[in-house]
């Protein structure tokens, strides 16, 4: 019997590893494809409420259908645009990378009840029936890479379980025909196949549906797109630096630190309530006015309104001063006149007496 069919007798046995330690695999490279959940080269075709954490694409054709009900969390959409085509380049050469690897532990039909340990393993048809067990044994980085040379079927329900470390990110599936998976099944890692992919009503998937010629069908599923670091493809070269006129390396251009944005700090109105100052009444002129010493116009100063009265009653008692001076002045003007008058009649009396006497003497001289 050969080497070959050993090993398949071996793990054929559930819950048995294969008999010989391999070496240590790089994961897969998918470049530009790492970052679709879902990626076709006909058509991706959804039913019911499906959710697919990542890109969803086609390539070379066009027609992305059944979103909504579907939803895209964390991804775009590319149909027959300049990503997608990329995309399928590049899974493409991915594909090629996972269908050359080696050494190939045989394996199959049946994967569902074995326990494997990292390395690639390889068969005809591909199935899981139960649970098949990825054991990383404490590496992280453990790759587990499956080659089905016809198709990939999981029967409902079926699980793929990972521990000690296993990471989705490193489970890879080449699928030389198409892909199935059954009804309710929980299935991990990515799958690259020929031609076309198909999950069946509830099976859901953490890892990605990759097909590169045909479709891409889907019926109420969860896909969840492995947070991974971007690996090229093996065949991908990487140029030299750029260097400039002077030889100096360029400085790859760092992209620009977002603008730190602060809400406006609204301060709500400061209300300060009305402030009444009570009235000051100032009375007009006249008896009411209040009584303030010492100022023109108010009692106690001259000119209040008592002295104002009172100047008042003295300006009356001197009109009437005035107009007596007027009276006694017409009554003793004309009373001196008239002794005026009488005095020269008395004088010239007299006068007239002692003429007549003076002639009566000498008449009798």
């Amino acid at each position: 019997m050969g080497t070959a069919a050993v090993m398949v007798l071996m793990v054929g046995v559930a819950g048995m590893s294969p008999a010989s330690a391999q070496s240590a695999q790089a994961p897969v490279g998918l470049g530009t494809a790492t970052s679709f959940a879902v990626l076709a080269g006909s058509t991706v075709t959804n039913t019911g409420p499906s959710v697919i954490s990542g890109d969803v694409g086609v390539s070379p054709g066009s027609a992305i259908i059944g979103f909504p009900p579907g939803i895209v969390v964390n991804g775009v959409f590319h149909a027959a645009d300049a990503v997608a085509a990329q995309a399928q380049d590049d899974l493409t050469t991915a594909y090629n990378d996972a269908a050359g690897r080696s050494p190939v532990t045989a394996v199959g039909p049946e994967l569902g009840g074995l326990t494997l340990a990292p390395g690639v393993y390889g068969g005809g048809t591909l199935q899981i029936t139960g649970t098949l067990t990825l054991d990383a044994q404490g590496d992280p980085n453990a790759v587990f890479i499956f080659q089905a040379a016809s198709t990939l079927i999981t029967a409902s329900g079926s699980d793929v379980s990972l521990i000690n470390g296993a990471d989705p990110c490193n489970v890879f599936w080449q699928v030389g025909s198409s892909a199935t998976l059954g009804t309710g099944s929980d299935f991990v890692g990515t799958i690259l196949a020929l031609t076309s992919i198909t999950a069946q009503t509830g099976a859901d998937v953490e890892g990605r549906l990759l097909a590169r010629n045909g479709a891409v069908t889907l019926d109420t599923n969860t896909i969840t797109r492995p947070d991974c670091d971007v690996v090229p493809p093996t065949t991908t070269t990487t140029a030299p630096p750029t260097t400039s006129p002077t030889g100096i390396p360029t400085v790859p251009t760092v992209p620009p630190i977002p603008p730190i944005v602060i809400p406006p700090i609204v301060i709500p109105p400061i209300v300060i309530g009305p402030i009444t100052i009570p009235g000051i009444t100032i009375p007009g002129i006249g008896d009411d006015r209040p009584n303030f010493p010492g100022f023109p116009g108010f009692p106690g100063f001259p000119g209040d309104r008592d002295d104002r009265g009172d100047r008042g009653d003295r300006g009356d008692d001197r009109g009437r001063d005035e107009g007596q001076k007027d009276k006694d002045k017409d009554k003793y003007g004309d009373q001196n006149g008239h002794d005026k008058d009488s005095h020269k009649s008395y004088d010239n009396a007299e006068s007239k007496d002692k003429d007549k006497d003076k002639k009566d003497s000498h008449e009798s001289h």
